[in-house]
């Protein structure tokens, strides 16, 4: 702190002289530090008839005072009006205590090891703290930073800087694993989409199919029909026409319309069969693709979607005399029989097998032997929906 500044400090409170009396010796204290130290001596009431023996704090001279008290000691008006100018003026280069305004920081408590104020001694939290003058704390911490230095730049920092540089190679090296991991999914979900993209379109494609094997089926008879309609249409309008003939045209047409009209009637009419799809690709979906693992779908098989009508005509069948019609009822009662059982042990059994294949599957069997696996359940998907749809076909027929 400046000189000019330590003669602005009282040498008791060590903050901004506050109402500056001067003692006989020249000393100048507060008010208020001069009243503390005239109670401190214990012979106020002592003497207060008489004069006040007071010590001076700093050449430690008695005094003697008025019965009056501090109060009767002279004001230093110069001191005051200098300390007012400086209080009035800008000091940046003055830190100043933050608890108490506009008290200098010229004291170093060795307690808490800071600066602090008059103030922070007197009625503060340092009150009764061992202090220093910044002068001989400045002596004593001067080579401080030395050693702190020395301190800083031992093993200790090359510990830090190796650590650190451990700590970022393992950074890199685990965002490398995250980035690599990351293209791996990416790549995966990609073949997987694409292999889902092409299970989809092979799945539309043999729905295609099958949407041409129904028109195939159903397009010429109803184009048929359609002819004989219009040509129905044509001769009702000409039979109509008819009766607004004259008697010559009349019996002129008649006959060819009557023959056109016979020959109409007896064209056969085809009969409606109802088709099945089979097998559907919502049964396909559920009961094959719904258990094949995710690895595993690229190797599952498309089937071969067929059409067929629902009930046979009965057209389609020879004549056979009573006897014959007998035993033949008797072979296709023997023939639902022997096909519903082996239908019943199908289904019964067909869960746990393929379940328990699964399992040793996944475990034992390579890819190839899984492959023939998927291959034979598929086989055995597809027989069983012929002999549903035999069965369904024999019902009807008997």
């Amino acid at each position: 702190m400046h000189n000019f500044e330590d003669e602005l400090t009282c040498p008791i409170c060590y903050s901004i002289f506050e109402d500056p009396r001067v003692l006989p010796c020249s000393h100048t204290f507060c008010r208020s530090c001069l009243e503390n130290v005239l109670q401190a001596s214990g012979n106020f009431y002592i003497w207060r008839p008489l004069r006040i023996p007071l010590k001076c704090p700093n050449c430690r001279s008695v005094i003697e005072i008025a019965p009056t008290g501090i109060e009767s000691l002279p004001v230093n008006f110069a001191l005051r009006a200098i300390i007012e100018k400086y209080q009035q003026e800008d000091h940046p280069d003055i830190v100043t205590c933050p608890e108490h305004y506009s008290q200098p920081l010229n004291v170093y408590c060795l307690l808490d090891k800071k600066l602090v104020c008059g103030h922070c001694l007197t009625i503060g939290q340092h009150h009764g703290h061992p202090i220093d003058d910044l002068q001989s704390a400045y002596l004593k911490e001067k080579d401080t930073p030395q050693k702190l230095l020395a301190q800083l730049t031992d093993a200790h920092w090359t510990d830090v800087t190796h650590l650190i540089d451990k700590l970022e190679h393992e950074k890199a090296h685990s965002e490398e694993m995250v980035q690599c991991d990351k293209e791996v999914v990416l790549l995966y979900f990609k073949e997987l989409g694409d292999v889902l993209e092409q299970k989809k379109e092979h799945l539309l494609a043999a729905l295609c199919d099958v949407r041409n094997l129904i028109n195939q089926e159903y397009t010429p008879q109803i184009e048929r029909l359609k002819e004989i309609r219009e040509e129905q249409l044509e001769l009702m309008t000409e039979t109509t026409s008819l009766q607004e003939e004259s008697p010559l045209k009349f019996l002129e047409k008649i006959d060819d319309v009557r023959q056109r009209v016979q020959m109409l009637k007896q064209r056969p009419l085809p009969e409606v069969q109802p088709v099945e799809i089979y097998p559907r690709v919502s049964q396909v979906l559920k009961e094959e693709w719904c258990r094949t693992e995710i690895g595993q779908i690229n190797k599952v098989l498309i089937p071969e979607m067929k059409i067929s009508s629902k009930r046979m005509p009965p057209s389609c069948w020879p004549v056979k005399d009573e006897k014959e019609i007998e035993l033949f009822k008797i072979l296709n009662f023997v023939i639902v029989t022997l096909i519903s059982v082996l239908l019943m042990l199908i289904l019964f059994f067909n869960q746990h097998i393929i379940t328990f294949l699964n399992e040793i599957t996944s475990i034992c069997l390579s890819d190839i032997v899984l492959s023939v696996y998927q291959s034979f359940c598929n086989n055995l998907y597809d027989l069983k929906d012929k002999l549903c749809h035999i069965l369904h076909l024999l019902k009807e027929f008997t």
